[in-house]
């Protein structure tokens, strides 16, 4: 059983496999505990699987997982941690932006008992108006919001105590906001320096989009910390003043209507009319829809073992009396 795990989600990085393997092997062989290298390939096109596969057949130690289409950074990391083994599960990208010769700083802050490492990108190189500056936005509007005092969400280089991480549901694009989330589960957090490089082979995957979803998801983040156990609490308040505010209306038009009883409401009052009816609706709206949460937040806690994933196959040297190499669908 090994003590670490790496997780390391690859989608068309062909160019940087064969040296991030390296380097990854050499830094955690000088590291000397057991550890295993989880490598998800998230429906490359290119030569990357075919890479991942020649490197499962000479080492016991790796573990490819391939999905069957390209489903994302979270779902491929969602991937990695649900097929590592390692009581310590350290994530990072396969880009070599993030230098594998700093995972020992992780590993030493999860020695000393913290439940997530989150990396800080302290001094950035990439582009001033089109990343560091909406990252910085985001990153402050999540700390603020979350109330996890950290400098940086977005970057995927975190370790995390196994416990920890498989509490914790991904989905969409969740991976950047693991803190938050694992802050709500009562983790430790601390944050580290690492070095921000500039990508030397292959495409960058990130563009200005993935910028603007971000502030989306802040939104998602905000209510379910708050409210994701209770969506009730949220949609209730709002449904019953909708109501109130509503019958109030109701009751004021018709006790006009009783001292008046010659005239017609709808001539004088109806716009006032028709908005009570809205408010009413809206309310019985609002009120469905947090019982509905609820019983959502209940099919939640039954612990349906979906994914966000599908798993195409997982290659794994075997140790010598096994099959050298095991592939299922």
């Amino acid at each position: 059983m090994p003590k670490y795990s790496i997780v390391v989600p690859f989608h068309n990085e062909e160019e940087n496999i064969t040296q991030m393997y390296a380097r990854l092997k050499s830094v955690m062989e000088h590291v000397g505990d057991p550890f295993e290298l989880v490598l998800v390939d998230d429906g490359s096109s290119d030569r990357s699987y075919k890479l991942l596969a020649e490197i499962a057949a000479v080492d016991s130690r790796v573990l490819v997982v391939k999905l069957r289409r390209n489903f994302g950074q979270t779902s491929a990391l969602a991937a990695g941690f649900d097929n590592a083994s390692g009581d310590f599960i350290l994530a990072m990208d396969g880009d070599l932006q993030h230098d594998p010769a700093e995972i020992p700083n992780f590993l030493s802050k999860l020695e000393e008992g913290y439940d997530v490492v989150s990396g800080w990108r302290k001094e950035r190189i990439d582009n001033f108006v089109m990343r560091r500056i909406p990252s910085r936005c985001a990153n402050w509007l999540m700390a603020k919001l979350s109330g996890v005092d950290i400098h940086d969400f977005g970057t995927t280089f975190k370790a995390y105590r196994r416990e920890v991480i498989h509490n914790i549901p991904l989905y969409g694009e969740m991976h950047r906001f693991i803190p938050a989330l694992a802050a709500w589960y009562g983790a430790s957090i601390c944050e580290i320096p690492i070095k921000n490089v500039h990508r030397e082979r292959g495409k960058s995957h990130y563009g200005i989009g993935r910028t603007f979803r971000v502030f989306f998801d802040l939104l998602t983040i905000r209510f379910l910390l708050k409210y994701m156990s209770r969506p009730l609490h949220f949609f209730g308040p709002v449904g019953a003043l909708g109501i109130l505010a509503g019958g109030f209306t109701s009751i004021a038009l018709l006790v006009l209507k009783l001292l008046n009883w010659h005239e017609s409401v709808m001539d004088q009052h109806g716009p006032l009319f028709v908005i009570a009816g809205v408010l009413i609706l809206a309310g019985i709206q609002m009120l469905a829809i947090g019982l509905l949460g609820e019983l959502q937040v209940r099919h939640y806690y039954t612990g349906s073992q979906r994914t966000p994933y599908a798993i195409d196959r997982i290659l794994r040297l075997r140790s010598p009396g096994e099959p050298s190499l095991l592939s299922g669908n």
